[in-house]
C-alpha cells in the first residue's frame, strides 16, 4: 500500500492544473491516475490523415487567463501557438453568416433582415417581460420568435437530443445579451455591433494538435502521472484506490455517472448521482476542403446530423480536411476516420444544481473533491477548467 497526500483522479486539463500546481507549491506527495495511455482528457490529438485532429471536438485556447498561459507556456511555448482572430459562422437561410448572428444580420437580404429585426424588437427581454423557467420559452424570449425557430431551437435540439424544457436556464448567462439597437445599427452600419462572443481571440499549436501542450504536462509528471492505470475499485471510508494507493484527500475529475461501478455509494447518494445526464459525441474526419474561411461552422439545419464543422486546414497549417461533431443519438454519415466520446457534455438539467450540491457536501465529508468539467459537472473551457483546478490547489497548498 502506497499513501499519498493527494491522488487525482483523470489527467486531464483539471487534474493536470491541480497537480503542477502543487508541485509548484512544493508539494509531492501526490499520484495522477489516467485510464488512457496519454494525458489530456477530452483535448487529447490524434494524427490523422497526416495532420494532428483533436478527438474530443474543437478545443482552443483563449488569451484572457495570463494564470494559465504562464502555466502551459512553460511546456508549449509561447512561440510555438499561432494566435487567431476567431471567424465561426452559421448556416442560415441558404447562406453562411459570421456568428453571433444578431450582430450579423447585415449579410442577409435586406427583406430577411427586416424580419429578424422586427422579432427582435418584439423579444421577451427587449421589451422588459418576466424572465421564463423553461428552456425553449428562455430561449423565445432572449432572441425573439424568427432566431429562435431557425437557429437557436433547432440547433439546441440537435446537440443535446432531449426534450428541451429538461434543460434549466442558470447556465445560460454565457450567451450574449441581445440588444434590438446593436442590431439595428450593425445592419444600417453593416459591420457587427454588441458582445463579442468567447474565445474572439484564440491560440493553437503551429504544428500539433490541442493535445499536444497536455500530453507534455503529463510527461513532466514523470512517476507522478500513472496512465493506463483505470480505476477499478474505491473503498470510500478509508480513500483506497485500486486496492493499492491510499489517499488523506481524493481529487475526482472523472464523472460522478461512472463512481458506482467501482465505489459503494449510500442509496442517498444514488438517488442523486440517478438525478445526472449527459450526452455523447462522436466525432468523424472528412478528406474534403470545404469552401470557407471559419474556424468552424454551426450547422441548425436538422436535416443534417451533425450540430458543428471544424475545418482544421483554417487554423493549423498544412492541413486538410474537416472534422465534424454529432450527438451520438443522432449519428449519420461516418467519416474516413471515427471516434465517440462517451463523457462529452454534462446536461444542465433543471435537477442537476441540487444533486450535485448534495453528492459535492456528502464526497467532501469524505475528503473527496470533485473539480473541473465532470466533477462539478458543469461544461467548461479548457481555460476555465484550468483556472479553478489551479485555485484550488492553492487553497490546500495555502491552508
Amino acid at each position: 500500500m502506497k499513501s499519498f497526500k493527494f491522488i487525482i483522479l483523470g489527467a486531464g486539463p483539471s487534474g493536470l492544473g491541480f497537480a503542477h500546481t502543487l508541485r509548484d507549491h512544493g508539494e509531492n506527495s501526490f499520484l495522477v491516475l489516467e485510464k488512457e495511455p496519454i494525458a489530456g482528457g477530452l483535448c487529447r490529438s490524434a494524427e490523422v490523415d497526416g495532420a494532428p485532429l483533436d478527438i474530443g471536438g474543437g478545443h482552443f485556447l483563449d488569451v484572457k487567463r495570463q494564470e494559465v498561459l504562464s502555466l502551459l507556456f512553460r511546456y508549449l511555448p509561447k512561440s510555438e501557438w499561432n494566435e487567431f482572430k476567431r471567424i465561426s459562422t452559421i448556416n442560415i437561410r441558404g447562406k453562411e453568416i459570421d456568428y453571433p448572428l444578431e450582430a450579423n444580420l447585415w449579410q442577409l437580404p435586406i427583406g430577411d433582415q427586416v424580419e429578424f429585426l422586427e422579432s427582435i424588437a418584439q423579444a421577451g427581454c427587449v421589451c422588459k417581460e418576466p424572465m421564463p423557467e423553461a428552456f425553449e420559452d428562455w430561449i423565445i424570449w432572449k432572441f425573439g420568435e424568427r432566431i429562435a425557430r431557425e437557429y437557436m431551437l433547432p440547433y439546441n435540439r440537435k446537440i443535446w437530443s432531449i426534450d428541451l424544457n429538461q434543460l434549466g436556464t442558470y447556465w445560460l448567462s454565457k450567451l450574449p445579451d441581445v440588444s434590438f439597437r446593436d442590431t439595428l445599427r450593425s445592419c444600417l452600419e453593416s459591420r457587427a455591433h454588441g458582445s463579442l462572443p468567447a474565445h474572439g481571440t484564440f491560440l493553437y499549436p503551429k504544428k500539433h494538435g490541442y493535445g499536444e501542450v497536455w500530453k507534455r504536462m503529463g510527461d513532466a509528471l514523470g512517476d507522478k502521472l500513472l496512465t493506463s492505470t483505470p480505476v477499478t475499485s474505491i473503498e470510500v471510508r478509508d480513500r483506497i484506490i485500486n486496492g493499492r494507493y491510499k489517499a488523506e484527500t481524493i481529487i475526482t475529475t472523472i464523472p460522478w455517472k461512472v463512481w458506482p461501478d467501482f465505489a459503494d455509494f449510500p442509496g442517498e447518494v444514488m438517488r442523486e448521482v440517478s438525478k445526472l445526464y449527459h450526452i455523447s459525441i462522436d466525432v468523424d474526419y472528412h478528406r474534403e476542403t470545404l469552401a470557407t474561411q471559419a474556424h468552424w461552422v454551426y450547422e441548425p439545419n436538422e436535416n443534417f446530423s451533425y450540430h458543428r464543422i471544424l475545418c482544421r486546414y483554417n487554423f493549423l497549417a498544412g492541413a486538410r480536411g474537416y472534422w465534424n461533431e454529432t450527438n451520438a443519438r443522432r449519428s449519420g454519415r461516418m467519416g474516413i476516420w471515427h471516434h465517440r466520446n462517451e463523457h462529452a457534455y454534462p446536461l444542465n438539467t433543471r435537477e442537476k444544481p441540487e444533486a450535485m450540491a448534495k453528492i459535492l457536501q456528502w464526497s467532501k465529508e469524505r475528503s473527496i473533491i470533485g473539480i473541473g468539467r465532470w466533477g462539478t459537472w458543469e461544461h467548461m473551457n479548457s481555460d476555465v477548467a484550468v483556472s479553478r483546478a489551479v485555485f484550488a490547489a492553492k487553497k490546500f497548498v495555502e491552508g
